[in-house]
């Protein structure tokens, strides 16, 4: 699992008004929690893309005037129209205190149904999930080889390591091969020849 380091500033001006301004200059309020004190501080954008703009969990290395904080992001607040950052939450991670956050779900292999011509479409792109801190990881692999034409892969069908609970309605499917227009056609035509 990557890390990514970066500096903030602590802040002791918080509220609405103290935020805008942050704003106006280019940085971004954020706060830290779980570790027994919230922690507010501001850093720009730049220092933090790695960690939103990702496919993957990844630890934030957050270095606060002395002392370093370990975190992962758990809330990230968009500007409705600009799409800039407006807020950030972080979440410490504690030795030995569950965290919950969703990881991201990486589908693995290639199944039969592509083989034959279906296509793989994935319709969930991450589980919710309560685990360890030991147990972090950049993603959940979810192994798609036994999927046939037509068949799906539901979050009860993904196998974790210890240490890792999904919490997401296990019912949920979380890929799918799906069959093409050409081939159900030719299936088709095909079941029409045979009866005649």
């Amino acid at each position: 699992m990557k890390t990514i380091e970066f500096e903030g500033q602590l802040r002791s001006n918080l509220g609405k008004s103290s935020s805008r301004e942050l704003r106006k200059e280019g940085r971004i309020p954020c706060v830290v929690y779980g570790n027994g004190e919230n922690l507010h501080f501001t850093t720009t954008a730049l220092e933090i893309r790695d960690l939103i703009y990702t496919d993957e969990l990844r630890k934030a290395s957050i270095k606060l005037g002395d002392k370093t904080v370990e975190a992962i992001v758990k809330d990230v607040q968009f500007h409705p129209v600009t799409d800039k950052i407006l807020h950030m939450d972080f979440q410490a991670i504690v030795a030995g205190q569950t965290l919950k956050t969703e990881v991201p779900i990486r589908l693995v292999g290639s199944s039969k149904g592509q083989k034959v011509g279906g296509t793989l479409v994935q319709k969930m792109r991450k589980l919710k999930v309560l685990i360890q801190p030991e147990s972090l990881c950049a993603y959940i692999p979810a192994d798609v080889s036994p999927l046939d034409l037509g068949k799906s892969m539901r979050v009860r069908d993904i196998q974790v390591t210890e240490g890792i609970e999904i919490m997401t309605n296990s019912s949920i499917p979380v890929a799918s091969v799906d069959i093409p227009r050409a081939l159900r056609s030719a299936q088709s035509k095909g079941a029409a020849e045979e009866e005649a």
